[in-house]
This record gives structure tokens, sequence and C-alpha cells, in this order.
């Protein structure tokens, strides 16, 4: 009898929330389904999705930022096929594969001078777990710091650096060692460094949650400040990284030169789990420094021939659809577009970003009516206006987009880099609509905002 995958989704199509209710986790079900996300889609094309009655949806979150070329890209499909096709030798642990090292030497003509070695592993949060102790055992320090608000991963060793506690709690005890600071304070890195006993400072060029940019010199100080300290600086770019913020890396926009950065996400066009750290010479030697310690940190799929192949395959159609070139020049404009609207929209405060890492913010208004309406929402649950804003984008726009993080006024979006001028039509002018409609109280918008109101105070029962 033979298998297919095909007949399997078209017979089973219309179980996919019930599956999960029962074996998976039921929460994010009634999540989808008190937010009204809860669509079947059927199939998706580069920046979109479309649901069974073939209706079609911007995505705007791209699987987290993890399809940066868009979906189901040919050229990485195509790829993929051909390793199948050819039958490679595959894992075969005692030995070494050619397509990691092609992938290696690509990844390093991307990256600063600095960083001649790569390690590969299987997600972001790996990618994290290595530089810990990558970082640990090349300085013979124990301590880790990192930033409030940031978010490095969710396994033990990475959600110890993790600077939102909704995340942590419950999930202790974490590893010992590990200080947060402010995000883009350097008084306060320096006095955390200055001990002399930390091993690395691990920071996002631009915080994931908020979308928050540093200023102008705090890259660049706090370079000059882990050399003064013998602190490893390592730079997370799983989110940042590959062309997001209209620069291949987002350290370009400060031209720093790390000592390890770690990598995901977008590497493989979305199709295989994929994480790598890239890191200077002495870093790799000091980790790696016999025979005997070759294997003294790896991942057992980590070097795997499909992911390697889609990192092959991703990094080309990066390069050859000028991709980065795309999100700084779209993205810039949509970023421009809605901030040129400010002072048409008392909630609406700034959008910011770079490239496509965008954040629209909203805030408090100024006018009674609406203040009221604002700490109604505020008093349910901090950071509900923003799904007054999501949700009717989703019904109404068919744009799929996010809240930035827990409890902030911020919608964010990480859009595929493809974007055509259509789709930053669409989008322009479907955030000038929704947000038009919040200002109208009483109204439609504001009776989902009393709905949401009420789910919020129930569930704090």
């Amino acid at each position: 009898m033979s298998f297919s995958i095909a007949d399997l989704f078209s017979q089973h199509f219309d179980k996919k929330f019930s599956l999960h209710e029962e074996h998976l986790n039921n929460q994010m079900v009634r999540v989808l389904r008190t937010i009204g996300y809860d669509r079947n889609y059927k199939r998706a094309v580069g920046q979109y999705l479309y649901d069974e009655n073939n209706n079609e949806y911007l995505d705007l979150l791209s699987g987290f930022g993890v399809f940066a070329v868009g979906r189901n890209h040919a050229t990485v499909v195509t790829a993929l096929r051909e390793t199948l096709d050819l039958e490679l030798p595959n894992l075969v642990q005692m030995d070494v594969s050619l397509l990691s090292g092609l992938l290696a030497e690509k990844i390093l003509e991307t990256t600063p001078d600095n960083l001649s070695k790569i390690f590969f592993c299987n997600s972001g949060t790996e990618s994290v777990e290595a530089a810990i102790k990558f970082a640990r055992y090349a300085t013979k320090r124990d301590n880790i710091v990192f930033c409030e608000h940031s978010f490095h991963g969710l396994t033990t060793g990475a959600l110890s650096l993790n600077g939102e506690q909704i995340f942590r709690d419950g999930f202790g005890p974490l590893l010992p060692g590990c200080k947060a600071v402010p995000f883009n304070d350097l008084q306060a890195l320096e006095e955390a460094l200055s001990n002399n006993d930390v091993a690395a400072f691990v920071v996002e060029p631009i915080q994931g949650k908020g979308v928050n940019i540093p200023d102008e010199n705090y890259l660049p100080e706090v370079e000059r400040l882990c050399k003064q300290y013998g602190t490893l600086f390592v730079t997370d770019e799983v989110q940042t990284g590959l062309g997001r913020t209209g620069k291949f890396w987002a350290i370009e926009h400060w031209g720093v030169q790390p000592d390890m950065i770690c990598m995901a996400k977008a590497l493989s066009g979305g199709f295989v789990p994929i994480g790598a750290v890239a890191m200077t010479q002495k870093v790799m030697d000091t980790v790696f420094n016999r025979m005997d310690r070759a294997v003294v940190h790896g991942s057992t799929f980590s070097k795997n021939n499909l992911a390697m192949a889609a990192g092959l395959a991703t990094l080309r159609v990066i390069e050859d659809e000028k991709l980065v070139e795309n999100s700084a020049k779209i993205g810039e404009d949509i970023i421009n577009t809605i901030n040129a609207t400010t002072d048409k929209y008392e909630f609406l405060k700034e959008a910011r970003g770079k490239g496509m890492m965008i954040a629209i913010e909203f805030q408090s208004p100024k006018s009674l009516s609406l203040r009221a309406a604002w700490s109604m929402l505020e008093a349910a649950n901090k950071g509900l206006f923003c799904q007054m804003i999501t949700i009717p984008l989703f019904k109404n726009h068919r744009i799929l987009t996010q809240v930035a993080g827990h409890g902030m006024n911020v919608v964010k979006l990480l859009p595929p880099l493809n974007l055509t001028q259509k789709d930053r039509d669409w989008i322009v002018n479907a955030f000038d609509q929704t947000i038009a409609d919040t200002h109208k109280v009483p109204g439609s918008i504001w009776s989902l905002g009393k709905t949401l109101a009420s789910h919020a105070i129930k569930n704090k029962k």
C-alpha cells in the first residue's frame, strides 16, 4: 500500500484544530479561536497564505522571521529535491561533509573579517547555548551578562539570558552567574563588566521584543568595553540577520566586530531547522584544542545535508534577488509613510525599525473620550489596545501581524523580504483604515475592545 502525504492532508484537512486540542497544546487553539485567527490554510507562496476558500492573506510574521525569502521558494525547493535525489551520504558521523564546508565558507563571506569559523546546530536557542559554552571555556570565566527585555531562546541555558520574566517563571533554577542590565545603558554594562569576571555579553543589535533600537554609539562602545574587560562580545542575530534590517547583518549599521554571531531562522528558507555560530579562530581553537576534544560539543543533526543545501540555496536567493536592498527600501517607505500620519491619529506614537523589522507603537491619547476608552483596556490588560489593531487587520484586511511582546502597545512586522510595492500599499492603507477606526468612540472596533477586556478580566480570575 502506497504512502501519500497529499492523501493524508486531503483526508484529514478539517481535523487540524481537533487534533491539536486532543494531542498537542490546546491552549494555542483556544487563543486562535478567541481572536478569530482559526483559519484553515491550504497553500503558501512567497509572502502570501491561502485558505480553503482561496482567500489571499499577506503574512507579515513570516514564521517569526523564518521565511525571509518567502514561503516555498522554488530555488530552495529545487535544491532540496536535488539533494534527496542524489542519495548523498548523510550524517556519516566519523566523517566531515562537503555541503557544511561550502555553507560555512559562504556564510563567512558575509561576516566581519575577524570571524573565520562556523559551528552548526539546529536552532537559534542552540546557537545561544553554544555561545554560552564556548565563551565560558574560552575565557575560563563563569558569568554571562545580557539585557533586560531580551529574547535569546527557551532552552534552559538560553532562558537564563531571557529578559522577559513571563518566559522564566516556574522554570528555575536557571544557570547561575547570569546578570541582566538595561539595554542601551553603557554605564550599567561597564559596572557589570568591571570585576573582570564576565565571559560574554550577549546582546541583540536590535531587540526583538518591541523592536528597540540602540543609540548610535551603543554597540561601538559595547565592543570597546568588552575588549577592555576581557569579555567576549556576542551578538544574537537570530532574528536580525540575513537582510532583515536592510543590511545583511544588523551590526553593519554600527560597524562593529563581535567575537561571535548567533544565527538561525531565515538561514534555510524556512524548510529545515538550522542554526549556527560564527566566531573567531581563537574561540574555536580554544574550545576544540586537542584531538580528544574534537567532539566536546556538537549536535547530531546539525550538519545534515538538507539543512546545508537549503542554506546554500537561501543565500543564493538573497543575493540574486537583492533582498537586502529591497528590505531597506520597502521597509523605510512603510515606516516613513506610517509616521507621516502621527499628527492625524492621537493613538499612534510612532513607527520605527530598520529594514523589514518594524514596530508600530501606540500611546495614551490626549482627548478625554479617547483616553477613557484607552484606560478601560489598559486596566483590563496592559497592551490590549494592540489586539484592536491586529484582529481587524486580520479579519478585515487579511494581514497577519502580532503584538511585539507581553504588556506593550507595539505591533510588530517581520515580513518576507520580497514585499512588492503592491504589498506596501496594502499594508499602509490597512493600517491607516484600522487606526482611523480606533478613533471612532463608540464604534464597532470598540465593541471588539469591550469583548477583549471582558475576556482579559475573566482570565485574571
